[in-house]
């Protein structure tokens, strides 16, 4: 065994001090420095370690970390069938086909996808330690694990039984490439060591033979002794405080000429909105950390395709699909068929009828239902075929080049492994069998754990965005850390899955101790060098954030040393913002009245005149969620469509028995007819159910009462003088003959599956009631008999709530309304009112900014 020299290094540590170290320490031990190894913690220290030996004169060693060492020594190992492969999507099949064969494992969907996320999780801890070690020790470290992992019943008998499978499977891992470097003769090693102790690179110089010198260069020997250079701090009063204090601190460092600055990625969420902040203002950044590979475009056009294929899919979700860019150049025919989808009120692809479509938005249609019919042809098949299946669509729909000349598009196609499918699919794990929805759930999966890598060529950005680990002996100006609360730093690590510290520390994996020591001597690094700005948020939302618990070690050290931490000098400007109120808004709009009025625009023009300019003239409309969930106004279309078939059908009166019958049958043809789910549309089912035998008993009533059913669903218009050529149109439910005290008359109803306590109000002051009077003030010209109106509750009970004195009501509305809208055209203006109910549910709230008003 060689003898290993330890030297400290000055802190903080730099790297023309750490070439001038290890030139003198070779020049001591008489070797010559162009066969001397230098292995540095991170390949970021590559080029400013180099650069620093290009700096002196002389000849250079050999600069490496472990990885790129081995990449130039040998080529990596194949990777055997169910060996692992470190690519968590095709390790967890690999792994749910081994525990499937087990008969101890739980077989419920939640257990066993946490056991199979365990197994996995665990096993690679477990071979990335093993392959620290040297290769003939391993036989050895793995025959400790079993005896530690033994299987005994009891408490805690699964998760040993778990981590046994896991230890077995990292046993059979490939030799790492790094196994290469036990076989490496150079003529010394010289380890910089930055973070805590690399494993890997103690094993090397443990296993160096007699007469090859070994160094190590310590940079952490000294950071318990050294105190932070310069500091600042700032408490924030939340997310976005956060964001734009950090982000105002990296443009102030930029504006001084101070680059390159480091952002520390300590809080993911918080630094991409300071990411966004900063490109707002043209800052060039480069991202070391990367981000969630799901959260890219290609991910998302994958995503969309494959959600808009299953069986129950939405509307939205293929129209989701078709917006993403599925086919280029039908932004047109997509916008058509959105508005058709709307328009009907269809929620799911099973409901629609092509024939009602527009040409271009049916020719669309009629393509993209054939190419997603392909992942219907099979229900269940293997990996490998699904993978055929959605290359093959996304050619069909031209996504397919469009993701390999994108680089997050070039990454998907590789995390799914479909830039080599002919290859990939030879191997076992790619013949595992599953349906559509398992293959969805794999490809999520897949892009979820991926990491979208920009390119490279950023890294000399004047904006750094990295690691707290990759902070270290690099020559940054500056260092901006938000994230510096309890919960991002210095916060207890979670637990490895299947091992306790006791057993995690015998397997040479690290501990929840070792983690926050590594942690720990990461951010001493950080403060030891260039100006660090420290900020934390005061709470995150509901919930109140603490200072770090490394930081409170921090400020009590500065203490004792007679020394504070500075407060962080704000530098946003003042802007002075001047004063103004908002007053309650009264716009005119003559030029905008429409031909024709619903009873639902006299409604809002009588509630509140800003809604009527809102919805009616500007017409203005949220729109609706194409979904497939059915609501309660889905149910009532479709119990309108039941009753006025039940009527139309109705000769003459039966036996309640046998109408009721009728009435559910027909009710079982219409929710085929609008394409309902059995499932979802269940509870609305039974519902009617209940009500089918109150409805016929309430129809046999009115029959010996002598009303006759006569029309349903009739579109209605008239232009009444008053309005000045502006007509009246409505749907009237249902008219029905009826004898009054007066002789013949005709009664107009509107049904109701809503609550009868708040029409009974309304109907106590019949001039609030608008609907019913809108209603009879449509059919008073076409009819000679006197008209009646009523509301028809279809609840738990059936009730007939009257519009009293309903033509008087009719008659006034017609005069009240035209007298607006002669006001209307006279420019008179159309304030908001902002008195309740009316306000609680308007959909114009937020244009009016109803709760933002200034009182007068």
């Amino acid at each position: 065994m060689a003898s290993i020299a330890r030297l400290p290094l000055e802190i903080p540590a730099d790297w023309g001090d750490i070439a001038e170290r290890a030139t003198a320490w070779a020049n001591e031990c008489g070797v010559d420095m162009r066969g001397v190894i230098v292995l540095v913690p991170f390949a970021q220290h590559l080029v400013p370690a180099r650069l620093a030996w290009v700096r002196r004169a002389g000849w250079q060693p050999r600069i490496e970390t472990t990885r790129t060492l081995a990449a130039s020594l040998r080529p990596a190992p194949r990777v055997g069938e169910g060996q692992i492969t470190f690519d968590a999507s095709t390790d967890r099949l690999q792994a749910a086909r081994m525990l499937r064969s087990q008969s101890w494992v739980r077989r419920d969907p939640q257990s066993f996808d946490e056991a199979v996320a365990a197994v996995v999780d665990t096993a690679h801890a477990l071979a990335r330690a093993a392959a620290a070690m040297a290769p003939q020790a391993r036989v050895a470290h793995f025959e400790r694990g079993r005896d530690l992992l033994a299987v005994a019943g009891g408490p805690g008998g699964t998760e040993r039984a778990l981590a046994r499978v896991a230890l077995e499977w990292a046993a059979l891992a490939p030799a790492p490439p790094t196994d290469a470097l036990f076989d490496h003769r150079p003529t010394a090693w010289v380890v910089v060591q930055a973070g805590g102790e690399d494993a890997l690179a103690a094993q090397l110089l443990s296993a160096a033979p007699d007469g090859v010198p070994c160094l190590v260069l310590d940079a952490d020997a000294m950071l318990p002794a050294a105190l932070p250079r310069r500091v600042s701090m700032a408490a924030c009063e939340g997310f976005e405080d956060e964001a734009e204090c950090a982000a105002a601190q990296v443009l102030c460092h930029l504006q001084h000429g101070e680059a390159p600055v480091a952002l520390v990625a300590q809080d993911r969420l918080l630094v991409r909105r300071v990411r966004a902040l900063l490109e707002r203002q043209g800052v060039a950044l480069h991202d070391e950390t990367g981000w969630k590979l799901s959260t890219t475009r290609a991910a998302a056009q994958v995503m969309s395709l494959l959600r808009a294929a299953a069986g129950q899919a939405s509307a939205d979700q293929l129209l989701d699909w078709l917006k993403a860019g599925a086919w280029p150049g039908q932004a047109p025919a997509t916008a058509e068929l959105e508005a058709a989808y709307r328009r009907a009120g269809w929620t799911r692809m099973s409901s629609i009828h092509i024939e009602k479509l527009p040409p271009d938005a049916a020719v669309l249609h009629t393509e993209a239902a054939a190419l997603l019919a392909l992942f219907a042809a099979e229900r269940r098949q293997t990996l490998a075929k699904w993978l055929a299946l959605l290359q093959l669509a996304l050619e069909r729909c031209s996504l397919w080049s469009a993701l390999e000349a994108d680089l997050a598009g070039a990454q998907v196609l590789q995390v799914l492994h479909l830039d080599d499918a002919a290859g990939w699919a030879a191997q076992p794990v790619a013949q595992a069998a599953m349906t559509l929805d398992d293959f969805t759930a794999w490809v999520d999966g897949a892009l979820e754990g991926a990491s979208f890598v920009p390119d490279a060529a950023g890294e000399a950005a004047p904006v750094v965005i990295t690691p707290l680990a990759r902070v270290m002996l690099r020559p940054f100006v500056a260092v901006v850390f938000p994230g510096a609360d309890d919960r991002h730093l210095g916060a207890s690590p979670p637990p490895q899955p299947l091992l306790g510290d006791a057993q995690a520390a015998a397997l040479g994996v690290p501990t929840a101790a070792q983690r926050r020591e590594a942690e720990g001597l990461a951010y001493a690094h950080a403060l030891s060098g260039a100006p660090v700005s420290l900020f934390y948020r005061r709470h995150d939302g509901d919930e109140p954030l603490a200072l770090s618990p490394l930081v409170e070690r921090t400020l009590l050290r500065l203490r004792r040393a007679g020394r504070t931490c500075a407060a962080w000098a704000d530098p946003r400007g003042r802007q002075a913002v001047p004063l103004a109120p908002m007053r309650i808004p009264t716009p005119q709009a003559p030029q905008l009245l429409p031909d024709r009025l619903s009873a639902s625009a006299c409604e809002a023009l009588r509630a509140c005149p800003y809604r009527f300019y809102a919805l009616h003239l500007l017409r203005l409309r949220e729109a609706d969620e194409l979904g497939d969930e059915i609501e309660q106004r889905d149910y009532g279309t479709w119990l309108h469509a039941v009753l006025m078939k039940f009527h139309e059908r109705r000769a003459q009166p039966l036996p309640a028995e046998v109408e009721c019958a009728q009435l559910l049958a027909i009710a079982d043809e219409e929710k085929a007819l609008h394409g309902l789910d059995d499932a979802d549309f269940l509870p609305f089912e039974d519902g009617f159910a209940e009500l089918a035998p109150r409805y016929i008993a309430w129809v046999h009533q009115r029959d010996s009462e002598g009303a006759r059913w006569w029309q349903g669903e009739q579109d209605r218009e008239r232009q009444p003088p008053e309005w000045q050529g502006i007509r009246l149109h409505g749907r009237i439910d249902r008219m029905d003959h009826v004898r009054a005290a007066g002789g013949p008359a005709i009664e107009l109803i509107d049904y109701k599956t809503g609550s009868a306590t708040a029409l009974r109000d309304k109907l106590r002051q019949p001039l609030e009631d608008t609907q019913l009077a809108f209603y009879v003030a449509l059919m008073q010209p076409e009819v000679a008999v006197p008209l009646a109106a009523s509301y028809l509750t279809l609840g738990r009970q059936i009730e007939s709530l009257a519009h009293p004195a309903v033509e008087d009501s009719a008659q006034a509305l017609v005069e009240g309304v035209g007298n607006d809208l002669a006001r209307i055209r006279q420019g008179a203006a159309m304030p908001a009112l902002g008195e309740p109910p009316v306000c609680d549910y308007c959909e114009a709230r937020g244009l009016c900014r109803r709760d933002h008003w200034t009182p007068a």
